[in-house]
């Protein structure tokens, strides 16, 4: 099992995760165009995508959906609420499945455990993902930590986890007042220290790897939020890797 970042950011954002003959795109924040380029990078063609799922219906996050199932005849997966707000843009997703939000649910090779997050969308879910033997968790977009969070990711092998900002940054930062309260709200963002307070939480003993995501370019830096994860796994900054913006994260494997 490996997983890999197209990209990681408010201007766009695409995990893989790949187990088996089974790769899987889990959010789609990028054009037709500029996806199968952010593929290229890691080896794959849309061809070789087995399926799409789509967390929630922001645009960083699935702008590209509609049309790259389409283009490509590949399903989607996505809770009804998030199905309804994106379909309302007037790109139907023709070729769409149902997620429960407390559901779990198979796509070849790989098994899907969906989980509610507190998050301003309709409907928002995260993903933890199994092969049978590993598990990798994902958490983007979330503003608040939950028990139910903690129940799902604890005992990974692998973990990607928001580390939006640093608040102080953003309290100083350029932001307009009313999009600093967003973020800092209970439906926003998870900053850094929030992070790794949830590290924390979990039994982290499997831990091969942990990955700092969707940072802001403005309001926090890579090296405040490995540092914040790193003194909870008490390890070198250096050992926590970040999906950025621009690059996304290269494949990593869980073994």
């Amino acid at each position: 099992m490996r997983f890999a970042s197209l990209g990681s950011g408010s201007k766009g954002n695409a995990w893989l995760v790949e187990g088996g003959t089974t790769r899987v795109l889990i959010d789609c924040g990028f054009g037709v165009r500029e996806m199968a380029g952010r593929l290229a990078r890691v080896g794959l063609e849309p061809k070789d995508i087995s399926a799409l799922l789509i967390t929630h219906e922001h645009s960083d996050h699935g702008r590209g959906a509609a049309r790259f199932s389409a283009k490509h005849a590949c399903p989607v997966w996505l809770t009804p609420g998030c199905r309804a707000m994106l379909e309302a843009t007037g790109e139907p997703l023709a070729l769409s499945r149902e997620v429960d939000s407390h559901g779990v649910f198979s796509v070849g090779d790989l098994e899907f455990h969906p989980y509610p997050v507190p998050h301003d969308a309709r409907e928002p879910v995260q993903f933890m993902v199994s092969d049978g033997a590993r598990r990798w968790g994902l958490l983007t977009d979330a503003g608040h930590v939950t028990a139910h969070m903690v129940a799902m990711l604890d005992a990974c092998d692998a973990l990607a986890l928001e580390c939006n900002h640093d608040v102080d940054r953003l309290r100083r930062g350029s932001y307009p007042a009313a999009l600093k309260t967003r973020i800092l709200g209970r439906y926003g963002h998870l900053d850094n220290s929030a992070a790794a307070d949830l590290l924390g939480r979990l039994d982290r003993r499997r831990l091969q790897h942990v990955v700092a995501a969707h940072l802001s370019e403005e309001n926090n830096s890579p090296e405040l939020a490995r540092g914040a994860l790193a003194a909870v796994l008490d390890c070198e900054p250096e050992w926590v890797a970040v999906a950025d913006q621009a690059e996304g994260l290269s494949w990593r494997s869980i073994v």
